[in-house]
């Protein structure tokens, strides 16, 4: 690793604890929310100067369009090249090191512990996941993939108060099972016989066979659900909220189904499984509507991660190819609007004093999280309480995170985990997925170029 002279290398003067009780100071005295500023850059005096040299380059080349598109293929000619070890070297060192929070345990460890110091919590992912075509070898994979997920609820569980996780149905469920489910959620009819409470009898072993699945799929429906409502308990067991994640338009109905399940077996005092909503769908406030609803009915607590989301390009060309309805909304505004709609709703639940019902704003859209800090303080929810929290990916947005979570309110990291090569290929994927998101880093890029340029000229 490179070595920075020690001016460059300490950052600030100002310890964390001194620069927190400075910006709590400034920005909140006597109750007042204006002064939250995300564009001072002064969060990232809390970097190291390889972290901020680090950040700037990785930014530069995210932002270029065609590199991120062909991404995947300059890995592989790196890893050919370069050979195993040097090419792990040099991820670990870059990419790797800004996105992920290493392999092993004191790795993993010593990441969390990293940003407690900075006043955010881990929300720890594993990066496994199934899509359409790509069924594993039977049984094993799932079986083997429950067992990563029980140990991710361990690890979480030793990451501090109110401990988050990530969770991909699909990574013990096939997709092409999920599709189907969807498929006959559409239907009236098969719809009838697809209800959480179906869900959490066949969950506890007492349900019947679907009769339009065949025998080998009901077999496959039984064992996923069983691993799941396992993974969830177990969770709750260990104090640990479980965010469900949402994939493909193509398989959500019935992500959406066993998650409700998983809520009505476990979320009957506490929310511990949450749901997500993805806000550039167009159906995504009758969704939450919908589903607030099932849960008063069934006297069940929620949460929900509210997201804008990450698939719209291959939304968009699965509707085209396949002659169906974009279900995309037509524009940012459009997106923005159905975000802040949904978001409202769920403060206005949570300011009423309602206990059943938690929110994390997973959002690196700034006036999304300066419209949120308004209502919380307008409604007067405590913002240390865990009923409204904020999320963002780990070495992303940062001088949002710190800024927040340097102001006492609650900031999870998205932070996956794993080995160089087992993570990549999803790190490929988020940023194939999310374009529009790293081509509009610039500011935080400026941002950290003007922090470097502080600590080069010695400013303080």
């Amino acid at each position: 690793m490179w070595s920075f002279p020690r001016w460059l290398r300490s950052g600030s003067s100002l310890s964390a604890g001194a620069w927190t009780r400075s910006l709590s100071c400034r920005a909140f005295a006597h109750g007042s929310q204006a002064a939250l500023s995300f564009s001072d850059g002064k969060a990232f005096r809390l970097k190291s100067g390889w972290e901020v040299v680090r950040g700037l380059l990785i930014f530069r080349l995210c932002s270029v369009p065609r590199l991120v598109r062909n991404s995947e293929k300059l890995l592989s000619v790196s890893r050919r090249l370069l050979g195993r070890r040097l090419f792990e070297w040099g991820m670990r060192g870059s990419v790797y090191g800004q996105f992920v929070a290493g392999e092993t345990l004191p790795e993993i460890q010593d990441c969390m512990d990293r940003l407690a110091r900075l006043g955010i919590r881990p929300m720890l992912a594993v990066p496994i996941e199934e899509d359409l075509g790509e069924g594993k070898s039977r049984e094993r994979w799932y079986e083997q993939n429950e067992e990563v997920m029980m140990k991710c609820v361990d690890l979480s569980a030793a990451g501090g108060d109110r401990p988050m996780m990530q969770l991909k149905i699909t990574a013990m469920m096939s997709a092409d099972l999920c599709k189907i489910l969807s498929t006959c959620l559409s239907d009236p009819t098969q719809r009838a016989q697809l209800s959480p409470q179906r869900m959490v009898s066949i969950m506890e072993g007492q349900g019947s066979a679907l009769p339009f699945l065949s025998d080998q799929q009901n077999q496959h429906l039984q064992t996923s659900v069983r691993r799941l409502s396992r993974v969830g308990k177990h969770a709750k067991a260990n104090g640990v909220r479980v965010l469900v994640d949402a994939e493909y338009t193509y398989m959500n109905p019935a992500l959406s189904l066993v998650t409700m399940a998983m809520m009505a077996q476990c979320n009957t005092d506490e929310p511990w499984i949450w749901n997500i909503y993805q806000c550039y769908l167009k159906d995504s406030y009758k969704n939450l509507t919908e589903d607030l609803d099932t849960a008063q009915r069934l006297g069940l607590c929620f949460g929900v991660k509210l997201v804008r989301g990450a698939y719209m390009d291959k939304e968009r060309k699965l509707a085209k190819e396949k002659g169906y309805s974009d279900p995309i909304q037509p524009d940012w505004t459009a997106t923005n609007t159905s975000y802040q709609r949904s978001l409202d709703k769920l403060l206005d639940l949570i300011g009423q004093g309602d206990q059943r019902y938690n929110l994390i704003i997973a959002s690196h859209n700034e006036e999304s999280v300066l419209h949120a800090v308004r209502r919380i303080a307008e409604l007067g929810v405590d913002r240390s309480s865990g009923a409204v929290c904020f999320g963002q990916l780990l070495g992303m947005c940062d001088h949002v995170s710190l800024t927040l979570g340097q102001a006492g309110y609650l900031v999870y990291k998205s932070i996956p985990y794993g080995s160089v090569d087992s993570v990549l290929p999803y790190l490929v994927r988020r940023a194939q997925e999310n374009q529009s998101v790293l081509q509009g880093i610039r500011k935080e890029r400026d941002l950290l170029r003007r922090e470097l340029s502080r600590r080069l000229l010695g400013r303080s």
